[in-house]
């Protein structure tokens, strides 16, 4: 419940505080190839329930709907899309999410159902393909995560899943505090496409 109510708290305040932002960004992406401004997708939640996810849209219309995870360089992305995903601005609609109870502020990321990530030699979902998936679906996905700051993009789902099995072990409102701070931070750095591990965070909730 009180996971619940600082989503809920923080999901109001974001939406005030950003409000100018989210402006700004509908007016670019409409100028640069009158697309449409926002993106919807089917992703897994929580207990293995689809949901429908809302983004700003940082692809090219024709190439939006290619279930294949973004890579560096990858030619679908628009150039506001690049500049947005810097900063993880295309994610700012899933706080209306957020506040539908589709997702928490914090957890394993939201994965888009029938997503195919590059050179993955198990592209199918389940524990017995890729341990943990069973695990991560026990909580709500998040906006952010250990996963999300930890884990290089291009790491397999393998090794991601254990971030998020380490999560759900692991977690708690402080730890829920320190990494949506700590992903603040890496959004106004814009590091979120050129991000390292972090290794002292990672260390830290082992112990």
């Amino acid at each position: 419940m009180l996971k619940r109510a600082m989503d809920i708290l923080f999901a109001l305040l974001g939406l005030v505080v950003t409000a100018p932002v989210w402006g700004i960004l509908m007016v670019a992406i409409k100028l640069e190839d009158g697309g449409p401004i926002f993106f919807g997708q089917d992703r897994w939640g929580k207990d293995g329930k689809a949901f429908r996810a809302l983004k700003f849209r940082s692809m090219w219309v024709a190439k939006a709907q290619v279930a294949t995870q973004a890579c560096e360089n990858d030619p679908r992305i628009t150039w506001v899309g690049r500049l947005m995903r810097r900063t993880a601005l295309d994610e700012l609609p899933q706080i209306l999410n957020i506040l539908k109870g589709d997702m928490s502020f914090v957890g394993p990321r939201s994965l888009p159902i029938n997503e195919r990530q590059l050179n993955d030699p198990h592209p199918d979902l389940s524990d017995d393909a890729i341990p943990n998936f069973g695990v991560r679906s026990r909580v709500q996905p998040g906006l952010t995560g250990l996963a999300q700051i930890c884990a290089p993009r291009d790491v397999s789902r393998r090794n991601k899943f254990r971030y998020d099995a380490l999560y759900v072990r692991r977690r708690g409102l402080l730890l829920d505090l320190r990494l949506i701070l700590l992903s603040i931070w890496i959004s106004l750095k814009g590091g979120w496409e050129r991000r390292a591990r972090h290794a002292g965070i990672r260390s830290s909730v082992r112990a």
